[in-house]
């Protein structure tokens, strides 16, 4: 009964902890700082809603998480994706392995007297708790740094060596954590370092190497059957659950009954499970996609955890330690960055920023220092919180320092800055008949219309029987469309035949003018080309699809569909910008619209709003409203453009 209260009153605050990583991000600060914090406030530190033996009784939580986090670990490995600069990865992943690993072993012998431990520990004892922190030292964050890349849709060398060599560290991290726990277990338990004891090790690694296989094929199984993807994802958490209840339980059998002990890492069977599914199965896209939806609401409650089990007495006094240990795994970057660099033959231009974009860590470097304190409770909680705070400090910087070395190199492709005035107007990117038709709709409507073409014939015809502004362009690049685009381009509409050009016109228009309203008609379905249309926002309108949504929508909601055919000249649908300064703060209702006026939608800064009397309008809001044509022209002139 007790455990259902701590459990309930844990998920209330999981929810609580979402708002406040939410609101946090406002200030530039990662989500999990919010999640941590909600973790603190209900802890036995704070509110102590949760007391000590809450958290202790909620561990069940950590291990289904962390199998999680050795899932995620497993599948970003995609061999196919690496191949291509296997050599420079593997170097890179060699380098900033070592560097970090053996500073830190260093590092933390030498601040080992610092760091508050239940007794005093002996030289095997010192060396343990070295192994152990100097391991995670090593871990990065794969999934900061796709977010980063994403943001500045960065591409080129240097971001795909960066991508493959934070996907592979984060693999060979457990590895690692697996070797060092192993060892740190025989130095704690007072055991000798003898050739029993690399038999032992080489058992454990090859049994988990097995279990990590057979795991892959139950996941396997588990996808191939027709569930729920809510059952499925229940499954592989049980899964995951599984493997670490299994290893605590061989782990104290043979503690008992043998002369010697069996630690199987859970971690690294989760993860070679993860591994094997990705790489060599039919799966792949199911399971990627799976740990994705499970993602959020896994590290909500993961990391409220940890920031519950934080001791802040102790946090108080070693953070100056922390801090330390960041600077010296910086150091251990530059260092191990440089050296890979030199051998791969990199441009100095990135040996001097490479470093900078493997500060960050988070979820696989917090997952195995809560691990430590799992697996090694004779070490108290000094050693993890002095990880976990060093982590999160790694976590503030790491992402501003990866977004300056990717542009120092010159491999953000962010969109410039776009400057509306208060003409609509758009430019219609290959001519043929639809595209004409198209002009003349737009202009009916007082747009402004430029078309133009790389075929020189369709753009003498447009201009010379047609009467329209056609544009001959050579080339699809900045310098040839700056006469035809600019920053004040409301849309670009791509109609060429070849979708090859669709995308570089449309990225363009993107990138060096700031054109947010992109429209594509795309002529061959293609997976790929979609995704990057769609990574830029663009509006794909694929002409087979299109006419069979059209017609299910004039079957099921005949009115509507008209509105769109524009088929009741009665009635309109129009889009405006709000600039009147005067409308800035005013709620709808003081608006006095016109009753042949609805106001349908609100989009601000991208979020869509639904309208209603006490919403407040802002300057930039724009307003989808549908009435009379008179009458709409008139609000138009009142709100904006």
């Amino acid at each position: 009964m007790t455990l259902l209260i701590y459990l309930g009153s844990f998920l209330v605050v999981g929810l609580a902890a979402r708002q406040i990583g939410g609101y946090l991000t406002r200030f530039n600060l990662p989500l999990i700082s919010g999640y941590l914090v909600a973790g603190i406030l209900i802890g036995p530190f704070v509110l102590n809603i949760i007391p000590h033996e809450g958290i202790d009784s909620l561990r069940f939580i950590s291990d289904v998480s962390l199998a999680y986090i050795a899932f995620a670990a497993g599948s970003e490995l995609y061999l196919n994706e690496i191949r291509g600069r296997l050599k420079s990865i593997a170097w890179y992943s060699a380098t900033l392995f070592i560097a970090p690993y053996v500073l830190g072993i260093i590092a933390t012998l030498l601040l080992i007297n610092s760091i508050p431990f239940p007794e005093e520990l002996q030289t095997q004892g010192r060396i343990a708790v070295a192994l152990l922190s100097a391991s995670i030292l090593v871990a990065l964050s794969p999934s900061s740094t796709i977010a980063i890349v994403n943001e500045l849709r960065a591409r080129g060398s240097f971001t795909k060596t960066v991508l493959g060599v934070t996907v592979v560290l984060d693999v060979g991290v457990i590895i690692l954590f697996a070797f060092s726990s192993s060892i740190a277990d025989v130095f704690l338990s007072d055991t000798m370092l003898d050739l029993g004891f690399v038999l032992l090790l080489i058992f454990e690694f090859a049994l988990a190497l097995g279990i990590g296989y057979l795991v892959g094929r139950l996941l396997q199984l588990i996808l191939s059957m027709r569930l729920s993807s809510y059952v499925k994802m229940a499954l592989i958490l049980l899964v995951g659950y599984g493997v670490f209840w299994g290893s605590a339980e061989i782990r104290e059998l043979t503690h008992h009954d043998l002369p010697f002990e069996i630690f199987i890492e859970p971690l690294l069977v989760c993860m070679i499970g993860s591994f094997w599914l990705n790489n060599w199965s039919d799966y792949r896209d199911e399971f990627v996609h799976l740990l994705e939806e499970m993602g959020p609401a896994i590290y909500v409650l993961f990391f409220t955890l940890v920031g519950g089990s934080l001791s802040l007495d102790i946090l108080a006094t070693v953070w100056p330690i922390a801090l330390i240990l960041v600077l010296v795994r910086a150091v251990g970057l530059f260092i191990g960055s440089y050296a890979g660099g030199i051998i791969t033959r990199d441009p100095p231009q990135h040996r001097r920023y490479t470093w900078l974009a493997y500060i960050t860590q988070a979820g696989i470097g917090l997952g195995l220092a809560q691990e430590i304190a799992v697996e090694f409770p004779e070490l108290g909680t000094g050693l993890p919180t002095v990880l976990i705070s060093a982590i999160v400090i790694s976590q503030l910087l790491g992402p501003p320092f990866l977004k300056f070395a990717i542009r120092r190199v010159g491999e953000a492709h962010t969109p410039a800055d776009h400057h509306p005035d208060t003409q609509r107007d758009a430019v219609i990117a290959g001519i043929d008949g639809q595209a004409v038709a198209l002009a003349q709709r737009l202009e009916a409507h007082d747009w402004q219309v430029r078309l133009l073409d790389v075929d020189e014939s369709h753009v003498k015809y447009c201009r010379e029987e047609r009467g329209f502004d056609a544009w001959h362009v050579s080339a699809i690049t900045k310098e040839a469309l700056s006469e035809v685009l600019n920053d004040a381009t409301d849309a670009l509409i791509a109609m060429f035949d070849d979708d090859k050009l669709n995308w570089e016109i449309c990225q363009v228009a993107y990138e060096d003018f700031g054109i947010r309203r992109l429209i594509v008609r795309l002529n061959d379905f293609n997976r790929e080309l979609q995704q990057q249309f769609t990574s830029i926002g663009a509006t794909i309108v694929y002409p087979a699809t299109t006419m069979v949504n059209l017609l299910d929508q004039l079957a099921r909601a005949p009115q509507s569909a008209q509105l769109l055919l524009q088929s009741q000249p009665d009635e309109e649908i129009v889009q405006i910008t709000v600039t009147d300064e005067d409308v800035d703060g005013k709620p709808l209702r003081d608006l006095r619209l016109p009753s042949e006026v609805l106001v349908l939608s609100i989009t601000r800064n991208g979020q869509y709003i639904v309208p209603r009397g006490y919403t407040v309008l802002r300057l930039g809001d724009e307003i989808t409203l549908i009435g009379d044509p008179e009458c709409l022209r008139n609000v138009t002139a009142r709100l904006g453009y």
